[in-house]
């Protein structure tokens, strides 16, 4: 496969991560409740997250393999969750994943993109030594 769509893949979900913590960025968790277009936005963005992580999982499973610590399978699941029961998404959980798990997926997506743009495992074995 084209190694520049493993990259787009990587920018969609760190741009789809930064938009829904910013959507929430200064709301209480009632205010978000309450918020039907910020939960819509936030929900888009989950949804292009697990979109962009499904087509790495398929198309890119040696890269996936070499980056177990970003949750894959989970942010597939809950595309997939989001997308075949909309009515019944549970808000308190979105409101949980963009508080807690998208920033730590920025912090790991950033750790492999500094991990890309240095060349690939020599410089991932580097960084696990800092």
């Amino acid at each position: 496969m084209n190694e520049d769509r493993l990259s787009d893949y990587l920018d969609h979900m760190r741009q789809a991560a930064t938009d829904a913590c910013a959507f929430v960025e200064g709301l209480a968790k009632d205010d978000f409740l309450e918020d039907k277009r910020t939960h819509q936005a936030v929900v888009m963005s989950l949804v292009i997250i697990g979109e962009a992580a499904t087509k790495v999982m398929d198309g890119y499973a040696e890269f996936t393999q070499m980056h177990t610590e970003v949750p894959w399978r989970s942010m597939r699941g809950m595309r997939n969750r989001i997308a075949h029961g909309y009515f019944d998404i549970n808000l308190d959980v979105v409101w949980d994943t963009v508080q807690t798990a998208l920033p730590a997926l920025l912090q790991q997506l950033s750790a492999i993109h500094g991990w890309r743009s240095q060349g690939g495992t020599q410089a991932k074995d580097d960084q696990q030594t800092d």
